[in-house]
């Protein structure tokens, strides 16, 4: 699954799957250029793979804003003499903004709901569009957008956060079709209950921690939380070489859990 000489530009990456892709990358011979809001962890991480010896950037990008996307993608071009691979990775989640997001549908904050659109939804598309001119150049260009399993499913207390992924993984087909004629592939893929910080914020709100973790891995047939490295090897197949009949498609990495509709209890685990 070689990424050799694959130029990655990486929203979200200063913790979770967005940093254990760059790293996994950048041990399989990809110039990095990773982006987030956290300025220290975001450099901890790039100075971490310069150390073993790989090349990474970081600036601080919020996705939200249209024109700093469009700076810093200019920049990261810049710096590595191009683009070939967009991993839109960053993403929030109601809880995230507050206890007034974790509410029904007559009191959520509009605020909120504006807010993770405007990261899990626009960003991406930005992003896309100002990598693209960039891509065109490539010899093996493509885009890895990040779902989730609720673009398929529901869950309580994240009523923006499931619109938002629904609507990535139609943003990903709309753009396999849009750039098809370029050669720029564009797949997402969906995860399920990954060990992030994402998740430590959420489960930083819950009364008992440990029982939401139970909950939440009852309907894995693999029955534990996922890795972020383990979302990083498919990120890294999806850009390399081996994936090039691969378009438009949503791939889930959920452990199993939308298989079925049952619980591990069932099974006796």
């Amino acid at each position: 699954m070689s990424v050799e000489g694959q130029r990655f530009f990486i929203t979200g990456a200063a913790d979770g799957m967005g940093a254990a892709t760059a790293r996994l990358a950048s041990r399989r011979g990809a110039p990095v250029f990773l982006t987030d809001i956290n300025s220290a962890a975001g450099e901890a991480t790039a100075q971490a793979i310069r150390a073993a010896g790989g090349r990474a950037w970081f600036e601080v990008c919020d996705v939200s804003d249209a024109e700093q996307v469009a700076r810093v993608v200019a920049r990261a071009a810049a710096a590595m003499g191009g683009i070939d691979v967009l991993h839109n990775n960053a993403g929030v989640i109601d809880s995230m903004f507050g206890d007034k997001a974790a509410v029904t549908v007559e009191t959520f904050d509009p605020a909120i709901w504006d807010k993770v659109l405007r990261i899990n939804l626009t960003g991406p598309m930005m992003t896309a569009k100002a990598c693209t001119p960039h891509l065109k150049r490539s010899k093996n260009p493509s885009i890895i957008n990040v779902a989730s399993i609720s673009s398929f499913v529901a869950t309580p207390a994240t009523l923006a956060y499931s619109v938002s992924k629904a609507a990535v993984a139609a943003l990903t087909r709309g753009l396999a079709v849009e750039l098809a004629p370029f050669g720029i592939r564009v797949n997402c893929y969906c995860p399920g209950v990954i060990e992030t910080g994402m998740l430590r914020d959420f489960l930083e709100q819950a009364p008992n921690a440990d029982q939401v973790v139970r909950d939440l891995i009852k309907t894995n047939l693999v029955p534990r939380l996922g890795a972020p490295e383990e979302v990083a090897e498919l990120a890294c197949f999806l850009a390399g070489d081996q994936a090039r009949f691969i378009n438009g498609v949503a791939w889930l990495v959920d452990g199993g859990s939308l298989a079925w509709r049952g619980t591990i209890d069932h099974l006796g685990m």
